[in-house]
């Protein structure tokens, strides 16, 4: 792939959308409008291997951590995850998308730059979830409803 796609150039355009995300970072509305652009973009584009398959959990991972649900989380990776976002949605491409499967080249190389440093987060991310899964699926329900009443057949009538 290197030799299509200039790797220091897309490290350069991930380092560029980074500084991007530092923008909008503290703005939870301008993050899930460039995550929902994501997913708009994902419906379109054809199956490239297992790349594209880890994007929902990054968006899950940002989503996560702009709500403060998951902090557990370096500000660097979260970063790297938006800006990746950032061009993925853009418009300005290395290699245009247009172009069949080759337009997809250099978004696969930034949001694979950017794969790598998640990894090990997405990693914990995937952990935590797990876990307070498990933990909801052994909570014994709550509220137990209560038993109904034993039903006993009607006294008999007796004539006097």
């Amino acid at each position: 792939m290197s030799e299509i796609v200039d790797v220091e150039k897309a490290k350069t355009v991930l380092n560029n959308g980074m500084e991007e995300a530092k923008a909008i970072i503290d703005n939870p509305e301008k993050v899930e409008q460039v995550l929902k652009e994501v997913g708009d973009k994902l419906a379109t584009v054809p199956v490239l291997g297992n790349l594209f398959t880890e994007l929902p959990d990054m968006i899950s991972l940002v989503q996560s951590y702009i709500t403060k649900e998951y902090t557990e989380v370096s500000p660097k990776v979260i970063l790297a995850a938006v800006g990746s976002f950032i061009y993925l949605i853009n418009r300005k491409d290395l290699i245009p998308d247009r172009i069949p499967i080759i337009g997809m080249l250099d978004d696969i190389a930034v949001v694979g730059l950017a794969l790598e440093m998640v990894k090990p987060e997405l990693k914990a991310y995937r952990e935590m979830k797990a876990a307070k899964a498990a933990a909801a699926a052994e909570k014994p329900v709550a509220a137990e409803t209560p038993a109904a009443p034993a039903v006993t057949a009607p006294a008999e009538k007796t004539e006097a």
